[in-house]
C-alpha cells in the first residue's frame, strides 16, 4: 500500500528528465510544479487529481498534458495577465521573456501585446512582430466600466483657456509611456474627443476639468487624478489592463 504524503514538509525537488515524475516522501505539488516549470493547476488537470493536497509516495505524475501541449512561438497578452503567470503557463522563464521581448519593465505589459516565446525568427520578422504588437495595443479602445466600445465625437472647446496654459507634465520614461497608452485607449490621443459627460484626451468629466478644457489643464488634471487614485500612471495602466477602464 502506498504511503500518503503530508504536504508542508520541506523536500528539495529536482526537474524530471522525462515527461513524468515519481512522488517522493515530503514532496508537495507546488514544489514539483515549480521544479518542472509548470503550474499546480496543470498538474492537477493532467493527472486528474481531485484533491491537490493528497499525493502518495511512488505515485507517477504526468508533467505534460498532451491534449493542451503547444508549440506556439508567441503569446498574446490577455486582460489580467502577468509576466510571471505567462512564464508559468508557457514554461518559458520570466528572465527569458524579458530578454526576448526587450522589456524595460517586467510589470508593464499591455492587453493585445504579442510576446515571443522563442528566439527562432529573423531580425526582419522580429521587427514586424514588435510593430504588430504596438499597433494592436494602440488600436484597442477600452470601455469605461462597460463592455460597449465608446463612440467619440470631436468638438471645439467653448471655454476660455485659463491659468493652466503653462503646465508641463512631470511624467517621464515608463510613466510617460503608460500615460500615452491610456490616452490612446481613451480618446485616440485627441484633446477634443467627447463621449457623453467624458471629454478630452483622458476622458475626464467636464465638471472635473472645472470648466477649463485646454490641453494644458487636461494634462494637469489627469496627472492629479491618477496620482490621487492610483499613485502612478503605471498602476493606472495595470488597472486598465485588468478592468478595461482607469
Amino acid at each position: 500500500m502506498s504511503t500518503a504524503v503530508v504536504l508542508g514538509q520541506a523536500n528539495p525537488v529536482s526537474a524530471a528528465t522525462t515527461g513524468s515524475y515519481t512522488v517522493k516522501s515530503g514532496d508537495t505539488l507546488s514544489a514539483i510544479a515549480a521544479a518542472n516549470h509548470t503550474s499546480v493547476a496543470k498538474l492537477a488537470t493532467s493527472n486528474k487529481l481531485s484533491n491537490q493536497n493528497l499525493l502518495s509516495v511512488g505515485q507517477t505524475l504526468t508533467l505534460t498534458d498532451e491534449a493542451t501541449a503547444t508549440t506556439a512561438s508567441t503569446y498574446t497578452v490577455k486582460a489580467g495577465d502577468t509576466l510571471s503567470g505567462i512564464a508559468s503557463s508557457t514554461g518559458v522563464s520570466q528572465a527569458t521573456l524579458v530578454s526576448l521581448n526587450n522589456l524595460n519593465n517586467a510589470d508593464l505589459i499591455t492587453m493585445g501585446q504579442i510576446l515571443k516565446l522563442a528566439n527562432t525568427v529573423t531580425a526582419q520578422s522580429s521587427t514586424a512582430t514588435t510593430t504588430a504588437a504596438k499597433t494592436t495595443a494602440s488600436q484597442y479602445v477600452a470601455p469605461k466600466q462597460t463592455t460597449t466600445a465608446k463612440t467619440y465625437t470631436t468638438t471645439k472647446a467653448t471655454t476660455t483657456t485659463q491659468s493652466s496654459s503653462s503646465y508641463q507634465s512631470t511624467a517621464t520614461g515608463n510613466e510617460a509611456w503608460a500615460k500615452s497608452v491610456i490616452a490612446s485607449r481613451e480618446s485616440g490621443g485627441s484633446y477634443t474627443a467627447r463621449n457623453g459627460q467624458y471629454y478630452g484626451k483622458y476622458q475626464l468629466t467636464v465638471s472635473y476639468l472645472n470648466g477649463d478644457l485646454s490641453a494644458a489643464n487636461q494634462e494637469k488634471v489627469a496627472d492629479q487624478y491618477v496620482t490621487s487614485r492610483y499613485g502612478s500612471w503605471s498602476k493606472a495602466l495595470a488597472h486598465s489592463n485588468a478592468y478595461g477602464w482607469y
